[in-house]
This record gives C-alpha cells, structure tokens and sequence, in this order.
C-alpha cells in the first residue's frame, strides 16, 4: 500500500537493503517492510554449496578422460561478491538476472582450467590412477585464482570422484590388465612350481645328508665299537699275559721250592745215609751169627726158628734126616 511492502528472508541468505543507492540495512536472516520505488535488495546465499562438474580431457597421449566430481563453496565476503554479479531480487525473493548462474559457471571454468593443466602432463595411465594429485591441483588453482580472489568466494573442498577412459580404450586396458595379470598369475603359478620344486631339492638333500650324517654316525660307531673290541683284546691279551707270567712266577716259585726240597731231602737222605754207614760201620765185617747173638735179646722167636732154619739148609748135606712137628710148624704160623 502506498508502495510499502514486507519481505522476510532465509537465516542462511545475507541481505543487503540499498535505499537511494546506499545501504539501510544489512545481515542474515532479516524481515523489514520497505519503500519499494527507493529501494534495492540483494539476497546472496551464505552458506556452503555443492557444485558438482563433468569434465572431458585429453592426455599427454592424446587419449580423452571424463573427471567427474564436486567442489564445495561459500561466500566468504558478500559485499564483494554483490559489487561483481547482481544478486538483486524482487519482491517475491525471485533473482531479477541470472548473474548467480554466472558465479556457478566461473567456478566450475576456473576448475576445469586447473584440472586440465595437470591432466595434459599426465598419460593415460597416469590419470586413471591420479585421483587424489587432480583434486590437490584443483584445490591449489582455483585457491591462487584471481577471479575466484575477486568474487568473494572461498573453496571448501575439491572431491574428484571418478576418472574415465572411453569405452574402447577401457576395453582395451581391461584386456591389457587382464593379460597382464594373467602373466603374473602364470608367474605365480611358475613361482610356486619353482618353489615346491626347490622345497622337494632341499627336502631330499636334507634327507641324504641326513643319511649321510646316519650312515657316517653308524661308521663311527663301528669304528668305536671295533676300537673297544681291540682294547678289550688287547686288555684281555695283557691279562693272559699277566697271569701267564704269574703263572710262569709261581711255577719258577714251585720248582724253586721243590728245588729246594729236593735238596734238602737230599741233604737229609746224605745225612742220615752218614748216620746209618756210621753206625753201621763197625758191623760191616761182622757176621751175622756174631750180630743175631748180639742182639739175641731182641729178636723174635719167629726170626730165631727162621735163621735155625737157615742154618739147617746151609749144613743140609751133613744131616740126614730132619723133622718138623706139627707143633712147631702151627706155632711158627700163628707167629707170623
């Protein structure tokens, strides 16, 4: 009525109200009733805002890439921005020109610029698996671009989200890939073979040094064995030895000690043989009448009758006749 009319904003647009080309009022959020005729209001968007980009590049080996990811903005100085691009709105809060179209579309230039200064260096290789370098050098460009330095506007992150080949050359890498990771699955295959084949190597030369060490072991034991056998010969052949020369001692003991019986019997025998001729000697030339008369005192009646009859046979051709009683003869026998 009479040209004054309300308007209310968002909480996360920043006004500026302009009124005879100064400003009236400014902030987040703000809700006022204005003079229409002498008034001018700019709402520019405060918060952070996603921009996702498509871009088709080509490689240092002329190959053609797809990058596709998203950038994340905000306006960090509005009043900047609104002396840059119109921002003005009516009074249905609809933009009176498309400039906020153009801050979308200087971002996404500056962007492309960025990303398209590194993925000429890079190979086609290179850039497939470059994700992370494209999104530093977007972040770097767009950061030191003076015409993004200009709009107000600062850069809260650069996502790269995929890097795509054509559909022909993926097919191709896909069959290259394929081929070479089917080499190195040969090589593996190759590899563990060559592995198992080695492991058996070692296994069986592990196993004939250790029939080595056995067998060497064993001929060990044999010599120790044989060299025991020939100490406990030599051993026992020193103990027949030794109980040969205690034998050969005591048999040299022996006949020394037989020796010397020998002699003393024989010395005895001599001594009692001087004895005997000693005292036989003075009756050596006696005879033996003289002797038995002697030592008629101890002989028997037995050897009395014997040498009478001695005497008888020795004078037999001078007797006769000679008897003998029954008498005489039974008790010459029961003396014996």
């Amino acid at each position: 009525m009479l040209g004054f009319k309300y308007i209310r904003f968002d909480s996360m647009d920043y006004i500026i109200h302009y009124q005879n080309g100064k400003i009236r009022r400014e902030g987040r959020g703000l809700a006022f009733f204005y003079f229409a005729p002498q008034s001018s209001i700019a709402a520019i968007p405060a918060g952070s805002n996603d921009l996702p980009f498509i871009f088709t590049e080509t490689t240092r080996d002329f190959q053609t890439v797809t990058i596709q990811g998203q950038l994340t903005y905000k306006v960090a100085d509005p009043h900047q921005l609104s002396q840059m691009l119109d921002f003005t709105v009516d009074d249905k809060r609809a933009y009176r020109t498309d400039d906020h179209e153009k801050l979308v579309q200087r971002l996404v230039n500056e962007a492309q610029t960025a990303t398209a200064a590194f993925v000429h260096s890079l190979s086609l290789r290179e850039s497939l698996r470059s994700l992370k370098s494209i999104e530093d050098h977007i972040v770097t460009g767009l950061s030191e671009s003076k015409a993004v330095m200009m709009l107000g506007v600062e850069i809260l992150g650069v996502h790269v989200l995929a890097v795509r080949a054509t559909p022909e050359m993926a097919r191709a890498l896909e069959a290259e890939t394929r081929e070479a990771l089917q080499q190195e699955a040969d090589h593996a295959v190759f590899e563990r073979r060559n592995f198992a084949v080695e492991q058996e190597r070692r296994i069986k030369e592990s196993e004939l040094n250790t029939e080595i060490a056995i067998e060497e072991k064993q001929k060990q034991i044999s010599e120790k064995r044989m060299e025991t056998a020939t100490v406990a010969q030599e051993n026992e052949r020193k103990i027949r030895e030794m109980k040969m020369q205690a034998e050969i001692s005591v048999e040299k003991q022996r006949r020394e000690l037989i020796n010397l019986k020998t002699t003393n019997e024989k010395e005895s025998a001599d001594t009692q043989e001087y004895t005997l001729r000693a005292m036989l000697n003075p009756y050596r030339d006696m005879d033996w009448r003289t002797l038995m008369a002697i030592h008629s005192g101890k002989i028997e009646p037995g050897s009395q009758i014997a040498m009478a009859f001695r005497e008888i046979a020795e004078n037999a051709g001078k007797i006769g006749t000679f008897n003998i009683s029954p008498d005489l003869l039974q008790s010459i026998i029961k003396s014996k």
